[in-house]
């Protein structure tokens, strides 16, 4: 079977005519002397092509071509019409028609016409197939693409957080200082009005802080008692091998930024370049807020952790000289226990 054609004309000759031709060549004809009857065959039957009569009795060829292209958009369509009539052929081009035949019409040429619109139909239909499964791909590889990065970002972020515990350890910090003061950071940046990817980007940052104190000895670090000027510029260089460490790879885009610029001050008294106001970075500013409650409120060797209240008296003793004003607002805003929930433990 080649497929199925539907014939509408009030002509039955012409029905006939079109029929037997089309029959000989394996075609399934089903013909139709009304617009009415051609669009009940419409609802009963899966049409590859229908041939339609412009002019008959009832409604019009015109109106049955509206009707099939709503209900079966994929059949493709001839109009007959009679010479004197091209116009209207040609408006139902613009309806969906896909070309006319006129009367009287020879049948070989019908035959040929009917062939190449269906060839035309069915590479039509064939590379509409193609894109549907190339859509149906392309979704599958993202998802799967999507799954993947999402399994090396998560890698990447367990690997990290497995470093910095390492290099918090080498300090004899106490639980995570960088975990903790990436949590207080998040917090902040919200409070403020950072979007999630800012934040995101902060996070990574707030969280490998210190990274460049990898490049620092053991002697400097670890040293109990004060450093010396030589030794505090040498401690003082951490940011920049921190932020060399992290430059240009895409992943610590932007976090980088915040590694550079941790120990600077508002007032411009802090290092490695005595950047000062809105010239520090936004993160940087939140993350000093952040780094002075876990710094403030952890043991020391040489103290317990202080208060949460002593911490906000300093925080506003430091307003404009430390610390951003507009953040330290923000900061004041935030109650203590929002504060313990994010790094998950209690503050004094």
């Amino acid at each position: 079977m080649r497929g199925n054609i539907l014939i509408a004309d009030d002509e039955e000759m012409i029905r006939g005519l079109i029929n037997l031709t089309l029959s000989k060549e394996g075609f399934t004809c089903h013909e139709a002397s009304s617009a009415e009857e051609g669009l009940e065959i419409v609802r009963k039957v899966d049409l590859d092509m229908a041939l339609l009569d412009i002019m008959m009795p009832g409604r019009s060829g015109i109106e049955l071509l509206k009707d099939m292209k709503q209900m079966s958009p994929d059949t493709v369509v001839l109009m007959i019409t009679a010479r004197t009539d091209i116009d209207t052929a040609l408006s139902c081009i613009h309806h969906g028609a896909e070309d006319y035949i006129t009367k009287p019409f020879n049948v070989d040429r019908v035959l040929l016409t009917v062939k190449n619109v269906l060839e035309k139909r069915a590479l039509t239909l064939e590379n509409k197939e193609y894109q549907i499964n190339l859509e149906q791909k392309v979704r599958e590889q993202t998802e799967v693409i999507r799954t993947v990065m999402g399994e090396i970002n998560q890698a990447y972020e367990h690997t990290l957080a497995a470093l910095i515990r390492a290099l918090d350890a080498r300090e004899k910090e106490v639980g995570s200082h960088s975990e903790r003061v990436m949590a207080y950071a998040t917090l902040l940046a919200r409070q403020a009005g950072m979007d999630e990817a800012g934040c995101s980007i902060l996070a990574k940052g707030a969280l490998l802080h210190d990274i460049g104190k990898i490049g620092i000895s053991d002697n400097i670090l670890l040293k109990p008692s004060r450093l010396n000027e030589a030794e505090w510029e040498i401690m003082r260089q951490h940011p920049l091998v921190g932020f060399e460490i992290l430059d240009g790879i895409k992943y610590f885009e932007g976090a980088a930024e915040l590694v550079l610029s941790h120990h600077e001050r508002f007032d411009g008294m802090g290092y490695p370049h005595g950047l000062c106001g809105i010239g520090i970075p936004m993160n940087a500013r939140i993350f000093a807020l952040s780094d002075t409650l876990d710094a403030m409120t952890s043991d020391r060797p040489y103290r317990k952790g202080l208060s949460f209240e002593t911490v906000r008296e300093e925080v506003v003793r430091c307003s404009g000289s430390q610390f951003d004003p507009k953040l330290v607002e923000v900061f004041m805003e935030i109650p203590k226990g929002a504060w313990e929930a994010a790094a998950g433990r209690e503050l004094n």
